[in-house]
């Protein structure tokens, strides 16, 4: 029987200490929404933590924290709050308000496919509602003009690309004829110099005319006279006939002084 009333008396302090957690976070999270009233956001902010760590499960301390973040521009912390919200709120109404605020924080992202969805499940837990429609609808909208815009990019992305690549093959083409160009070029330069080699066989002359072969020296036959001239062949020829004639003309004379016959001289005139 003691063992019982032990029993009790335990339970009796658990349901109190947890009567007494649950009153404390209820009063923090008055303290917060005073606060946040009152615009103090980062004391109120402290108080709905505080309350939080009381009661972990508490939607309301989660949902008033996520607007807390909203006011103060931190939307990925806002985000996940209401997501907490959602997670544990225990009616259509609780759900709906967190779906919603969560819409309202992707909008302000720009994430408007995340907004879409948001609104979405907003309108599941309460399609009555107006300003959810509104806004599920704007977001709608500015979805499909951000995918339109999207696309646009995309195909000026991909004509900007189109243009890259034939003018790279433009290039690829002018560069590959430079290099036939180049080649024949070249071709056409080897095949020159083997059709004109350096030295001919014909050009092949000794620096000096009279000189030939390895050194034999041979005399050349003389130039041909001018007209008017004597050569040098005819000269010679005369002048070997004047000797013979006065080698004559001295041997008659010679002969006669031996006679003792006196000569007898002409004159020309």
């Amino acid at each position: 029987m003691n063992f019982k009333f032990l029993n009790l008396t335990l339970f009796l302090f658990t349901s109190i200490g947890i009567w007494s957690q649950t009153e404390a976070s209820t009063n923090l999270i008055v303290e917060g929404n005073d606060l946040h009233n009152q615009e103090e956001y980062i004391k109120a902010e402290s108080e709905y933590r505080k309350s939080i760590s009381l009661s972990p499960n508490r939607s309301e301390a989660f949902h008033n924290l996520g607007n807390t973040n909203y006011r103060i521009a931190d939307y990925d912390e806002a985000s996940q709050r209401f997501f907490q919200t959602q997670k544990n709120a225990s009616s259509k109404e609780e759900k709906h308000s967190a779906f919603h605020n969560m819409g309202n924080v992707y909008m302000k992202q720009k994430d408007y496919a995340q907004a879409v969805q948001a609104f979405r499940n907003a309108l599941r837990n309460n399609p009555m509602d107006e300003e959810t429609r509104y806004n599920y609808a704007l977001a709608k909208e500015l979805l499909e003009k951000e995918n339109q815009n999207q696309d646009q990019q995309n195909q000026e992305d991909k004509k900007d690309q189109n243009k890259e690549e034939d003018q790279d093959k433009k290039g690829d083409k002018e560069e590959s004829k430079d290099k036939g160009e180049k080649k024949e070029k070249e071709d056409s330069e080897e095949g020159d110099s083997k059709e004109d080699p350096k030295e001919k066989p014909e050009d092949k002359k000794p620096k000096n005319p009279e000189k030939e072969g390895d050194g034999d020296q041979k005399k050349q036959s003389p130039p041909p006279p001018k007209p008017g001239q004597i050569s040098p062949e005819q000269v010679k020829s005369l002048l070997e006939a004047m000797n013979n004639q006065e080698k004559g003309v001295q041997e008659k004379v010679n002969a006669q002084k031996a006679k003792g016959v006196p000569t007898k001289t002409k004159k020309d005139w």
